[in-house]
């Protein structure tokens, strides 16, 4: 097999361009079989193959620098970078990671795990390579997706304008950009890119300046007919406009053709972007039918594409699909405002049934939320639904254009809390602190799928900003009976005791009731509450439990700086300061990717953890 030979970074230099298709088939092979005992990003890798082939042929790993935006479609960089064997435990505890990571390869440029960050990674790099005077290429990899993302056109021209050397390849998998392509188009792609043209427009162009007088004027004249032709029959007009030279459309699935054009890119000077069409889930028949299924998949069967397994039952995203279809029928003026997330968030019911009343904005957070804020002002009630490690890129948004002007936008804060496999850049430890540092937010959390309905209808009703963040994964369906009715900043006694109360931030309630039975078993007994809001924090009934209890212990899936537990302890503080408080928190660091259970258990905020960590402080 061919890719037995692939061991180390450049190793498929030694493989003819002839073998290269054969490669390719091996590699996509072992992809499948991998990633569906694993899981993992499918479709974008399977579309990747050719692409991230002819990148490696070409340039020289590490000292050349590539640099993928979201870095979910990396898998082939890193089985030609030697990390095959690392697919075995691919995105578990103290396995590889799903995206690049600095600390697995030096040939891992950048960590990525979020949007539209490839170009301007990309421009540091090659200013930094200028200043030192070094020589190395700097590319960046980026989707027709991510340049949807205002941040990659803010790099564009910025590039655009330092008129640096410098690789763009837009990895165009869906179509977006103009289909206005052909042979002219071809025609002059090639023209742009042979070094002969290069050297005979440069050679005209300053003979022609040498001429007084007219010289300057014809070289004008020049560019401007050039211009005008280009316009008629360049679907790049937009990149060449910038100041970029635009190379495409190419085959991202024609290895040798790709290697011919990512050579003579290296000739040109200035930055450059490479227009290379490839297809999502190429090779295998479910991805290519389903590509947002299998845009990051659980373990599935290979013959058939179908999950392996699955509980049956409702997943909180399922719980808010539902929700918001009802919505969708009783409430005219609800809205749905997502960034390219229409299936991930569940709101792909509402689309099909209120298209009118839906907006995808690409990947634009920063975009939705203020675009939300119009429409809120405008009269109709915006619910944006985001996962809560995106929804921090639009945190001057909420800030300045929600909050400041007090407007009712409704936030649907899914994947809070820990959510595994996607590690780092994907687990939504902040938001209960980023949201509750911000004047006119209220911030709340459900224990159960029960209660995220009640607060989606809390929320409608509601005046002003409101967010609810919710986990991902399967819906808690315990404490059904316990269903008080939501008033805001008023958290909910489940089982009343003395000496030491619980107090739980949504996924934790259930973690609170195992933890209050083994204290139970202990001869203790607990008074567990459900905080349900954050933000106000419920200080009336803080206070009142402070006459039978002197152990307070605050439990929530988010970092302690800032979150639930820093606000119960400072208004302790300053109201009762004799009462312990036990901050229950993620701990201070980036968290890895791995089980979310056994993530849990490391960050000590699992119920033996929490369970011991009273035990000792009763001591």
């Amino acid at each position: 097999m061919l890719l037995e030979k692939i061991k180390q970074p450049n190793d498929i230099k030694q493989i003819s361009i002839e073998q290269l298709p054969k490669l390719a088939e091996e590699i996509r092979q072992f992809l499948l079989e991998h990633l569906s005992k694993t899981g993992g990003h499918l479709a974008s890798n399977l579309g990747a193959v050719e692409l991230t082939m002819a990148l490696h042929y070409v340039f020289q790993l590490p000292e050349d620098k590539i640099i993928w935006d979201v870095g979910h479609q990396s898998y082939t960089h890193k089985i030609l970078t030697g990390r095959k064997d690392g697919f075995d435990q691919l995105r578990m505890l103290g396995g590889m990671s799903g995206f690049p990571k600095r600390s697995e390869s030096p040939c891992d440029a950048f960590d990525t795990g979020h949007s539209s960050t490839s170009i301007s990674a990309g421009v540091g790099y090659v200013c930094a390579r200028d200043l030192q005077k070094q020589d190395y290429h700097v590319i960046s990899v980026i989707g027709d997706g991510a340049l949807t993302g205002g941040m990659a056109y803010e790099a564009l021209n910025n590039a655009s304008s330092l008129k640096k050397n410098f690789i763009i390849i837009l990895n165009d998998n869906e179509m977006s950009i103009s289909e206005n392509v052909g042979g002219i188009s071809s025609y002059l792609s090639n023209m742009r890119t042979a070094e002969s043209y290069h050297g005979l427009k440069t050679g005209v162009k300053n003979g022609l300046n040498k001429i007084p007088g007219i010289g300057p004027a014809a070289v004008k004249r020049i560019h401007k007919t050039k211009d005008s032709i280009k316009r008629l029959v360049i679907p790049g007009m937009f990149f060449e406009d910038m100041g970029l030279t635009y190379l495409g459309p190419i085959n991202g699935h024609d290895c040798s053709r790709m290697i011919q054009v990512f050579q003579e890119a290296k000739k040109v000077q200035g930055p450059v972007l490479i227009h290379v069409k490839t297809e999502k889930g190429r090779g295998y028949e479910p991805a290519m039918r389903h590509p947002a299924r299998f845009h990051g998949t659980s373990a599935f069967d290979l013959e058939h594409g179908l999950p392996l397994s699955s509980s049956g039952k409702a997943n909180y995203t399922d719980i808010f699909s539902t929700v918001m279809r009802k919505f969708g029928d009783r409430e005219e003026k609800v809205v749905a405002v997502t960034a390219a997330m229409p299936d991930g968030t569940g709101l792909k019911r509402f689309r099909n049934m209120f298209p009118e009343r839906f907006f995808d904005v690409g990947i634009a957070e920063e975009h939705a939320v203020t675009f939300a804020a119009g429409l809120a002002l405008g009269g109709m009630i915006p619910v944006v639904a985001v996962y809560s490690s995106f929804l921090q890129r639009a945190v001057d948004q909420i800030i300045e254009d929600v909050c400041l002007q007090n407007l009712h936008v409704i936030f649907a804060v899914d994947r809070a809390g820990l959510v595994g496999s996607d590690g780092e850049t994907h687990q939504g430890c902040f938001d209960l602190t980023y949201l509750s540092m911000i004047p006119n937010m209220t911030l709340m959390a459900p224990k159960n799928k029960w209660e995220l309905s009640d607060m989606m209808k809390f929320a409608v009703q509601y005046q002003g900003p409101i967010a609810i963040r919710y986990p991902r994964g399967e819906a808690y369906d315990g404490l059904e009976e316990y269903r008080e009715p939501i008033c805001k900043g008023r958290s909910e006694v489940l089982f009343e005791g003395k000496d030491i109360v619980l107090l739980a931030v949504g996924s934790m309630v259930k973690t609170g009731v195992q933890v209050r039975e083994m204290l139970l078993e202990d001869g203790e007994n607990p008074t567990l509450v459900n905080a349900r809001f954050v933000k106000p924090l419920d200080e009336k009934l803080l206070s009142q439990l402070v006459e039978h209890h002197r152990i307070f212990v605050t439990m929530e899936e988010n970092v302690a700086t800032g979150g639930f537990g820093s606000q119960v302890a400072d208004y302790m503080r300053r109201t009762h300061p004799e009462v312990l408080v036990i901050t229950i928190a993620l701990p201070d660091s980036f968290i890895e990717h791995g089980n979310p259970e056994k993530l849990k258990e490391k960050a000590g905020i699992d119920r033996i953890s929490v369970y011991k960590k009273i035990k000792e402080a009763k001591r």
